[in-house]
């Protein structure tokens, strides 16, 4: 299944995990100069047409990225900057309730080598230093969000995310491909993650490509090479081998 050209696709790249080196949280992750310089030249071939859809808030991707992507969406769909100088717009979504952050601080302060992350929005189980205490952060996710509360519980890597229904990087792929310079493109998407399954059903839905890092490329700093290639060459690459590209909109998720 070839992609699509360069010169009319849009590209929509997850962060941690695709593009970046998983660290041990999110504060300690390191971006290559490389990267960087090979995005902005990137953008400039697809007419700026690059978007970073991620779990961290729009701040944290400014500040790993600074000036680079056209468009982000940040908190899996829960905030949206549709141009460098727009303003960041939120979703009507529900609010997490404080007692919630409060009962998850208690659930987390048990557990050594666990901890808490507080989104706007949402909260995030990490547990990457201690994988024992999986299965335990997963049943105090489950006891904290109340039914009929809008939330949902969903696996990431090595974590648990409290999150509002309806806030997910598939309705943020589409969302972003309804704006500049995004429309009339065919989207290429790439992530890593259970959470990126969303937008590879929606990349596949509109005619494009989501590709799983996993399958497609082995780790991120293949992906890097890979999106390095393409800067200079002005076209995709071909892909490395093995490889499978995930383009029908009904695949399911494996099992976290």
């Amino acid at each position: 299944m070839p992609l699509a050209p360069l010169a009319g696709s849009a590209l929509l790249l997850d962060l941690d995990g695709t593009l970046l080196d998983l660290a041990p949280t999110p504060g300690s992750v390191v971006v290559p100069g490389a990267l960087l310089r090979a995005l902005q030249r990137l953008k400039d071939r697809l007419g700026g047409a690059m978007a970073i859809i991620s779990g961290r808030p729009i701040a944290q991707i400014d500040a790993l990225l600074p000036g680079l992507p056209f468009a982000v969406a940040g908190e899996h769909g829960g905030a949206f900057r549709h141009s460098p100088r727009s303003a960041v717009v939120r979703p009507d979504l529900p609010a997490l309730p404080p007692a919630w952050s409060t009962a998850a601080q208690g659930a987390v302060a048990v557990q050594t080598g666990t901890w808490l992350e507080v989104k706007a929005r949402g909260l995030v189980f990490h547990y990457r230093a201690a994988p024992h205490a999986g299965p335990d952060l997963h049943r105090a996710a489950l006891s904290i969000v109340a039914a009929g509360s809008g939330f949902e519980v969903m696996p990431a890597a090595m974590a648990w995310e409290v999150r509002p229904r309806g806030a997910d990087k598939g309705t943020a792929l589409n969302t972003i491909m309804g704006h500049f310079p995004f429309m009339g493109r065919t989207p290429l998407f790439i992530g890593d993650d259970v959470t990126d399954w969303d937008a590879i059903r929606a990349a596949g839905a509109l005619g494009g490509t989501g590709l799983l890092v996993g399958t497609a490329f082995g780790t991120p700093a293949a992906v890097r090479v890979w999106l390095a290639a393409a800067a200079r060459g002005g076209e995709w690459p071909a892909m490395p081998e093995p490889w499978r590209a995930r383009r029908v909109s009904n695949l399911q998720p494996p099992d976290p």
